[in-house]
């Protein structure tokens, strides 16, 4: 079996992969169904890179040799072995589809197993998906979904086709494992910065597979929690047209305490079980982020949220949470909804419609089948 070089195909049918890396390479950056079942670990890629630097490629690949035999060599490749087996439409990869994966490959084939490898490795995959996406940044129109804290712009993306997935919409936020604001750190951390471009990548890519007009995506700062937007996707978001979720105070005081406090606490539960462990954490997770715009509130307002924090906090550790919304309110009135504003005022021209959730739905519905893309 030879190598492969169509990478659409790959990325279309989310084909399994085996990233023979070592693993430091494949925390780096890897693609989201790899696994990482090393030819080498990071001690004997160091060894192997020295031996190459020192001695040249003979004497490296002689090394390779002498560090992965015997039972070491039978246990990685009865690995790979079970890997093949349960995934047999896979393939596998290095670094740039050199040694490291031809030897795997050609120890699979010793041991009965023809598995395909693909050509160029990670570094062609990676080119691909940067070349595929600047190609969309530049021939597909986007729609931007805008809106002011609290008014389910990202539940619109996601559940806006009848309970679905807007098609052609990408979920940055979701990428990103992240609700973009101060307050929308997510238990279980954020991809790293790689990580994050590759997922963006691909799900630019599927959304550009579907029939659709545009792509759709929501308004979003430079960064998503500690993940930085892709420079031309943030150029692209900066100048494409803008349809604005409208909602009242009421409505994204409510979708903010279900978010932000609700769907935390139970995702910390869900790790640590519920009980203290997992309420102190979500406290401490509250206090972190009023104190990080500490200096963008003013002395004053983060003093006067701090302690209705507080209070709200107590409450809630005695059993009442709804004293949250006091403090959310007055932190939208008082500073996302200003900001909002004011960074909304130079894009009036921009703006294609305006409506609440489920009427700015129905035009992005009507929207994609009005210019479906081909």
């Amino acid at each position: 079996m030879g190598d492969i070089e169509d990478y659409a195909a790959l990325f279309r049918n989310q084909t399994p992969l085996i990233d023979t890396r070592a693993p430091v390479e494949f925390h780096r950056g890897s693609l989201p169904t790899a696994t990482n079942l090393p030819l080498m670990d990071d001690m004997q890629r160091d060894a192997v890179g020295r031996c190459y630097a020192e001695q040249g490629p003979d004497a490296a690949v002689t090394l390779g040799h002498q560090l992965v035999s015997g039972a070491l060599r039978e246990t990685r490749t009865a690995a790979w072995l079970a890997f093949a087996q349960a995934n047999p439409g896979g393939a596998l990869f290095c670094f740039r589809g050199g040694l490291r994966s031809e030897l795997v490959q050609q120890w699979l084939k010793e041991s009965g197993v023809d598995y395909p490898r693909i050509r160029g490795g990670y570094k062609a995959l990676r080119r691909w998906l940067m070349d595929h996406s600047a190609s969309i940044y530049l021939n597909r129109p986007f729609i931007v979904v805008a809106g002011k804290t609290g008014c389910a712009k990202t539940r619109l993306i996601n559940e806006g086709a009848s309970g679905q997935r807007l098609p052609g919409s990408v979920d940055l936020e979701g990428l990103a494992n992240h609700r973009g604001s101060s307050f929308g750190r997510r238990d279980g951390g954020q991809p790293n910065q790689l990580n994050f471009e590759i997922a963006v990548d691909l799900a630019l890519f599927s959304a550009n597979e579907e029939a659709t007009g545009h792509i759709i995506a929501e308004d979003e700062s430079r960064l998503i929690g500690r993940c930085a937007l892709p420079h031309q996707l943030k150029e692209c978001l900066g100048q494409s047209p803008l349809v604005v979720v409208e909602a009242d105070l009421g409505t994204r005081v409510e979708h903010s305490f279900e978010n932000y406090i609700l769907a935390n606490l139970a995702d910390l539960e869900a790790r640590l079980g519920p009980g203290p462990r997992a309420f102190e954490e979500f406290a401490s997770g509250l206090h972190g982020a009023l104190d990080r715009i500490r200096k963008r509130l003013g002395g004053a307002q983060h003093g006067r949220l701090s302690r209705q924090l507080t209070d709200a906090i107590e409450s809630h550790r005695a059993g009442d949470g709804s004293d949250h919304r006091i403090w959310i309110e007055g932190l939208l009135k008082g500073y996302y909804d200003p900001m909002y504003n004011y960074q909304l005022e130079g894009r009036e021209g921009r703006i294609l419609f305006r409506g609440d959730e489920s009427e700015v739905a129905g035009f992005l519905r009507q929207r994609q089948l009005e210019s479906t893309h081909v």
